[in-house]
């Protein structure tokens, strides 16, 4: 079990202004970024996250953004020490920058290559005590095509990649290194900007920190790191205790609509044993040539999201809440990748692994997870810009359903689960890019039904104004639909249509897939898909069944037929309730 902090005498109100301090020093951090960023992804997407770390590499406080970047960030920083930069070679000023999956001896790094994260030590009485860390998704960082986009089958497509290295050396920024980056990329003035703004919010934190320590001290701060990660071990164990002993296993599919050779399959074991729990996936496919192979350090992103999705939210999100899960991913496959595999879509999988991992521990927790939700979805075009004369990209990562729960219905429309980047506003995207947006709306009918009803999807359109454009597009769960639980429904799929409703309608064959070419002033639409049900559908409440079919959610037909609820067409008031055997 746990340790007791070193110093005991440390009181509780102390450790707690601590705790929320380091919070806050963390928030401030993507908060800088965000504010200061040119890239839309970073300031309308916020695809951004933050965390700090004691001197040692633990975890101390994170940011509350991308879930799959939080956990690469520390697993990226322990690589460094391990294989490039020790704790004893980094010097106050430094700023230490890479954006290398296979950095190490693994892919326990960054998430993919547009993920540049960067860390800065904080040095108090001579001593290194805390590094800051962030990492940030740039728009382009030069390869095959703008964004990273389009399927490619190798790393060395996905653009440069950069060893951990000291871009800021003692305080010096390394013009040369910068001068590289930014001679391959297609929007250096973007990715410069975008960068010293990542150097300085970590650079700011590190300030912010040390008046943390002027404040408290070294001796008291290091007796409240101690505290606060043993508090969250132990929490975590008491949590995980509470799990049935057992073993647990589900599968998923992935590519389900096999145009690029799949299905490929997700096989998932879970040993609970006491306070400990493993995450097995031995019998899970092999790596593929494609962007889809997800890095361990990902993998593991996904594994903490679910578990911090079934423990306590309470808990302190540091080291202590990772020391009782455990891991086996077999190199070289899905969960793994080695190089030299491609790893831009490396989502696809992730998405898939909370889904895995949820239908696996729900016959164990089912109050505590949840129902399949829409998966991993971009939607995203590049285009020539002919007032401007350059080539610019928009879009968004696309929100769709969220599965539903033991106690509530799935969100509607939200970008789910490791994602969690808010949608851009129209306006601003309009502002940026030659694009006119047509409709955003609620797609009718297509949440799971259950007890609790699955979130539903939207549908998505708007027409290029710009030259040449080419929509990169991705989306899951469009022939192997969001699955219900607990007899609760699958939500509906997703489909993609060019010039959706006039003579030239094409709908897309492919759920994901290569760079789509279509024509100036064509229209694309997306109907994304929904999350599933949880419990049997004539469990709900009818006045539930009501509030859905007014706000649009539900229609008649499906109210009377799947939920047993029939209502006046015009009053929307409910006449009948035909459940069981008859009419009630």
């Amino acid at each position: 079990m746990t340790k007791k902090s070193p110093l005991p005498d440390i009181d509780p109100v102390t450790l707690e202004i601590v705790r929320n301090a380091l919070t806050s020093v963390a928030e401030r951090i993507t908060t800088r970024m965000i504010r200061s960023a040119n890239s839309f992804i970073v300031k309308e997407m916020e695809d951004c996250s933050a965390a700090l770390f004691d001197g040692g590499g633990r975890l101390l406080a994170e940011s509350a953004n991308i879930p799959v970047h939080l956990s690469c960030v520390g697993v990226c920083l322990r690589t460094i020490l391990d294989h490039y930069i020790p704790v004893q070679d980094w010097r106050p000023g430094d700023v230490v920058l890479t954006n290398d999956p296979y950095a190490g001896e693994g892919s326990m790094a960054t998430a993919h290559t547009n993920d540049l994260v960067v860390f800065h030590p904080v040095f108090w009485d001579g001593r290194l005590v805390a590094f800051s860390g962030l990492m940030v998704h740039h728009l382009d960082i030069g390869a095959m095509w703008m964004g990273t986009r389009g399927w490619g089958v190798e790393v060395y497509q996905e653009g440069f990649r950069v060893p951990p290295l000291k871009l800021v050396e003692e305080g010096r920024l390394d013009q040369k290194v910068l001068a590289f980056m930014l001679n391959n990329t297609r929007v250096p003035g973007t990715l410069e900007n975008d960068l010293i703004s990542q150097l300085s919010s970590v650079q700011a934190a590190g300030d912010d920190l040390g008046e943390l320590f002027r404040r408290y001290g070294g001796d008291v701060l290091a007796g409240c790191f101690d505290a606060l990660i043993d508090y969250s071990e132990g929490r975590t164990r008491a949590a995980i205790e509470a799990i049935p002993d057992g073993v647990y296993s589900h599968r998923e599919p992935l590519l389900d609509d096999g145009v690029k050779g799949g299905p490929y399959w997700l096989r998932l074991k879970i040993i609970k044993k006491g306070s400990d729990i493993t995450f097995d996936f031995t019998g899970t496919d092999a790596q593929i040539e494609g962007p889809i192979n997800a890095p361990l350090a990902t993998t593991w992103a996904a594994i903490y999201y679910v578990m911090r999705c079934i423990t306590d939210p309470s808990i302190p999100s540091n080291e202590g809440c990772k020391r009782a899960i455990h891991a086996v991913a077999p190199p070289g496959t899905l969960v793994n990748a080695r190089k030299p595999a491609a790893v831009y879509q490396r989502m696809i999988v992730c998405h898939s692994l909370v889904d895995l991992a949820m239908g696996a521990l729900g016959d164990a927790v089912p109050d505590r997870v949840m129902a399949d939700s829409c998966g991993c979805g971009y939607n995203y075009t590049i285009v020539t810009d002919p007032e401007r004369q350059r080539q610019v990209m928009f879009g968004e990562v696309v929100p769709g359903g969220i599965g539903a729960t033991a106690g509530a219905d799935g969100i509607n429309v939200m970008s789910c689960h490791v994602t969690n980047c808010p949608v851009p506003p129209i306006e601003a995207t309009e502002i940026e890019a030659p694009v006119l947006y047509l409709k955003r709306a609620l797609r009718e009918d297509t949440g799971g039904a259950g007890r609790w009803r699955g979130g539903v999807g939207q549908i998505l359109a708007y027409k290029v104004l710009g030259e040449a454009p080419r929509l990169y597009h991705t989306s899951q769960k469009s022939r192997s639909l969001p699955q219900g639980m607990r007899s609760g429904l699958p939500g509906d799929g997703g489909r993609w249509v060019i010039n959706e409703g006039t003579p030239g309608e094409h709908i897309l064959e492919y759920a994901t897939g290569d760079l789509e070419p279509y024509g100036a002033g064509d229209t694309v639409t997306h109907h994304t898909p929904a999350g599933g049900g949880y419990g049997p559908p004539h469990e709900r409440e009818p006045w539930r069944v009501q509030a859905d079919v007014r706000a649009g959610l539900v229609s008649l037909t499906t109210a009377e037929t799947v939920y047993g609820v029939r209502f006046c067409p015009k009053t929307l008031e409910i006449t009948a309730i035909l459940r069981g055997n008859g009419t009630d």
